[in-house]
């Protein structure tokens, strides 16, 4: 029998405090997100390639339909349910976290891989929830609206001084997919882009010309049809909790990335993603 309960190493718990590095979080329409393959990289990093299990508790079928009948594209959504297990050096579990998703594939060519990239997307999405608990080398502070500074700092587990309430950070809301903001589809400032020139008048139903901007990002807002109906696809993903997956969904469905779309293709994704009848 053990003499003592399994516990982290000085050096884990250290790295585990410090806070995130700006060149692991990435951007998508201002939400700051942290990719599953660089989750799993930190997981070896600090726990060793056989420190941690990753078990599926449960990979659910929700939905699979034809995007409309005779089109040959479907649309699929599954949920998944995860555990992380991470262990001391000694092998022996430390803790575990449990937590679970929902992954939706959109408007793919493809049953099968439109199953495997649903599935892919609940099982990424389960295990970063599990494993944000480990603080902020996992994406903790980015709840705290954004922030890639250091929010546990210490832990009473591992050390006697507490955090003080003169040294802690602001409190920020977290992202909310819902679209629970004021603004239904609120766009970020830009870092470094030339300004925006005034958009010309015309007929509604001429689409807007391309600017330069990040690959999937909003276009700047203008009263076309074209803006109105992306507008409100984006808005359909943020309620589908599907922003991060839209982009390569909507380049995969159409054949060319979201800043390239046309009103009518931004309608039919939004109504994929609100269940409504594709025009």
């Amino acid at each position: 029998m053990s003499a003592s309960n399994p516990k982290l190493t000085d050096q884990q718990v250290g790295f585990l405090l410090q806070p995130i590095s700006s060149k692991r979080v990435r951007d998508l329409r201002g939400m700051s997100h942290l990719e599953a393959w660089d989750v799993r990289r930190q997981l070896i990093r600090v726990f060793g390639f056989d420190g941690f299990t990753v078990e599926t508790i449960s990979l659910d079928l929700v939905s699979e339909r034809e995007t409309q009948a005779g089109s040959n594209r479907w649309t699929i959504v599954y949920r998944a349910q995860v555990r992380l297990t991470v262990k001391a050096t000694d092998g022996r579990p430390l803790t575990l976290f449990e937590d679970a998703a929902a992954g939706q594939a959109l408007n793919q060519p493809k049953l099968g891989d439109a199953h495997d990239l649903a599935m892919k997307t609940a099982l990424s999405q389960a295990l970063k929830r599990c494993a944000v608990n480990l603080g902020d080398q996992f994406g903790l502070s980015l709840y705290n609206d954004g922030s890639q500074d250091a929010v546990v700092m210490r832990s009473l587990a591992y050390m006697g001084e507490p955090v003080q309430e003169s040294e802690d950070v602001p409190v920020g809301g977290e992202p909310s997919p819902q679209g629970e903001s004021p603004d239904p589809d609120p766009t970020p400032p830009p870092r470094s882009t030339p300004p925006q020139q005034s958009t010309p008048t015309g007929p509604a139903a001429v689409p807007d010309p391309p600017q330069q901007q990040r690959p999937g990002a909003m276009p700047p807002a203008g009263p076309s049809e074209r803006q109105t109906a992306l507008d409100a696809m984006w808005a359909a993903a943020r309620a589908a909790d599907f922003t991060e997956g839209l982009p390569a969904q909507f380049a995969g469905a159409f054949g060319h990335p979201i800043e390239q779309g046309t009103a009518a293709e931004f309608r039919q994704a939004r109504d994929l993603m609100t269940g409504s009848a594709a025009a």
